[in-house]
């Protein structure tokens, strides 16, 4: 369960949406500028609402009038980028555990084989990112988030820098997740297609 209502002013930008959803998989749709990327920042305690409240799976990460604002380690989420925003200094597997390490062992949900293996990218653990396609950047950051063991998974237009061919490469992959993996997922995009591609149900900005 998700439920939120995000207000917020920042300069001549505002932003009041209010959103509920026991879905595991949500598209966020709508044009450049909506607020898509506000949304998925204030869930994930980069950016602190003016007002409203954040909920997630029964746990209040932000409410306003209670004076919660839970900080964004404490929230543990799964962030994944337009541009994968990988270690550039790191090889594929020191990316992928960068997270692992950073959680305790009895929180961890998978183990590093198992998404090596799902995401196929045993061929792929000793390259430096700069020595990587577009699509296998993609998944590299998908498998370090999920290996983060997060209690909600957040895309943000995760495919929109990937041309076409990119993009038929690595749908069935995020649709292999969605499948396989339970996490909640809150999928942010301006493509209509691609969200009911791979979302339950889809909220319009």
């Amino acid at each position: 369960m998700i439920d939120c209502h995000i207000r917020l002013q920042q300069g001549q930008f505002s932003l009041d949406q209010h959103f509920q959803s026991d879905h595991t998989v949500i598209g966020l749709f709508g044009a450049s500028g909506s607020g898509k990327t506000t949304i998925l920042h204030s869930i994930a305690g980069i950016i602190t609402p003016q007002s409203g409240w954040i909920k997630v799976q029964n746990q209040t990460w932000f409410d306003h009038c209670q004076k919660i604002n839970l900080s964004t380690q404490q929230r543990r989420v799964g962030l994944v980028f337009q541009d994968a925003q990988l270690f550039p200094h790191k090889n594929v597997m020191q990316n992928l555990l960068f997270g692992f390490k950073h959680i305790q062992p009895q929180q961890r949900q998978f183990e590093v084989d198992y998404i090596v293996e799902l995401l196929k990218l045993g061929h792929l653990i000793d390259r430096m990112p700069i020595k990587l396609s577009g699509g296998e950047k993609q998944r590299v950051a998908l498998g370090r988030a999920l290996l983060y063991s997060p209690q909600l998974l957040l895309l943000d237009e995760p495919l929109s820098a990937l041309d076409a061919a990119h993009k038929a490469e690595i749908i069935p992959f995020f649709q292999k997740v969605i499948q396989d993996i339970k996490i909640p997922m809150l999928y942010v995009s301006h493509d209509k297609a691609e969200i009911e591609q791979l979302t339950d149900v889809m909220w319009y900005l």
